[in-house]
């Protein structure tokens, strides 16, 4: 078997920890149950190319368990777990091509291993995936059937080549569901980055003025969790409604440029490129800690910084320090990558179990649908959404009422009224 991982002897410590996520992904369990049985997934190849953390690892155990042959490389340099990389090849023969820290180069090398291995349906986070085949290895789209998309920074993409019609085949937005972004985005998001700052820095949250760039649903869970812990939060923006909500719901709204002079804490959570840039580090306090929790470091202008830096040095694990022309400190944290997987552990399990039961139930839709679907991007169908709400629910034993006859008499009239 092929593979690309640091170390296959880490095995025993990433089977621990893959079973302790599975202790609280109870839907996608249940999921795999039946999957062992029925075999929805028989026959096809999926090239995955997720963060490779012990929540993915539950999910390809859970596609392999469905009859896919499954291959699995890494969505973010730094995002990897390396044990449980060990576990997925060792326990569960499972090829899997990611090594945190892996250089530019290593990380699309490993892109194309798994492109090798001839996909019939691909499965991404961030679209880099998707966009390699399309650019790099064209030559093997003939072969896939179709997607799945797990981030808004790759939905943004892959809608942007549908729109231009060089989209190849059809893309099932898993983000967009609602059992997922309401949910991984916001409450995962929200815990996972603040975890990653304070294991990164070890600084007090109480009293800092902590910015937030963006007030998308990743947005709202971090500004919700900073001022939780005590934080003045202060939101930028660019539209109207979101930043007209944030006023709404307490916060400060202002631009970065004014918000640059005054923050402790900035991380960017917006999906886009250069938020925080050149001009804006040349204001901020001596000390400032800047962060990115969006998909790709692109978010902060890195070597913006470092044209306006004299010096730079690690200061402290997944902290480097840069000393700029005019003295002040700037401190960037987990080199712009995702933060809560670069310097913690990214999502916790109970909600990424929803997240990666729309993936595999996605897949299953794709394959086994008689639906011919263009190449275009299509939301997760609203029955799969609402079934793995009903499943979460059930598992918490949480019960809820039900319409009465009456009652859908009611809403389907338009007679009856008052």
């Amino acid at each position: 078997m092929n593979y690309d991982i640091k170390d296959i002897k880490l095995a025993k410590e990433g089977a621990l920890r893959i079973e302790w996520a599975n202790q609280n992904m109870p839907v996608l369990n249940r999921i795999k149950k039946r999957f062992s049985k029925e075999k929805p997934l028989k026959g096809i190849r999926l090239g995955a190319c997720l963060h490779v953390t012990t929540e993915s690892a539950s999910l390809m155990e859970t596609l392999k368990a469905g009859g896919a042959t499954v291959f699995l490389c890494a969505s973010n340099p730094l995002s990897t777990q390396d044990d449980v990389a060990a576990s997925l090849v060792k326990n569960d023969k499972i090829p899997v091509f990611a090594i945190k820290g892996e250089d530019n180069k290593t990380y699309y090398k490993h892109l194309n291993s798994v492109l090798d291995m001839k996909p019939h349906y691909t499965m991404d986070d961030g679209a880099d995936l998707v966009s390699t085949l399309h650019t790099d290895r064209s030559e093997l789209i003939h072969l896939v059937r179709g997607g799945t998309e797990e981030t808004t920074t790759g939905i943004i993409r892959l809608k942007s080549m549908a729109a231009d019609g060089v989209l190849k085949y059809p893309i099932i937005a898993v983000n967009d569901a609602k059992t997922k972004h309401f949910f991984d985005n916001r409450y995962g998001t929200g815990q996972s980055t603040m975890d990653g700052i304070i294991r990164a820095t070890n600084r007090l949250i109480a009293g800092a003025s902590f910015v937030v760039c963006g007030y998308g649903w990743c947005g709202r869970g971090l500004a919700m969790r900073a001022r939780g812990m005590g934080a003045n939060v202060i939101i930028t923006e660019i539209d109207p409604l979101a930043s007209l909500e944030a006023v709404m719901e307490g916060f400060t709204v202002m631009p970065i440029r004014k918000a640059a002079k005054i923050g402790n804490f900035f991380c960017t959570v917006t999906g886009n490129i250069n938020v925080i840039r050149k001009d804006h580090f040349a204001i901020m306090k001596d000390g400032a800690i800047i962060c990115n929790s969006g998909h790709f470091n692109v978010e902060l202008d890195i070597e913006g910084l470092k044209s306006i830096s004299k010096s730079t040095k690690t200061i402290r694990e997944f902290v480097q320090e840069y000393v700029l022309n005019n003295g002040k400190r700037i401190n960037l944290l987990g080199e712009g990558r995702l933060i809560n997987l670069a310097a913690a552990e990214g999502h916790p399990a109970s909600v990424m179990d929803m997240s990666f039961a729309n993936q595999a139930l996605s897949i299953e839709h794709m394959v086994t649908s008689k639906m011919s679907l263009e190449n275009d991007v299509y939301p997760v169908p609203e029955q799969i959404d609402m079934a793995i709400a009903k499943e979460k629910l059930a598992s918490m034993e949480i019960s809820i009422d039900k319409l009465t006859a009456e009652q859908k008499k009611y809403l389907a009239s338009w007679t009856m009224g008052t």
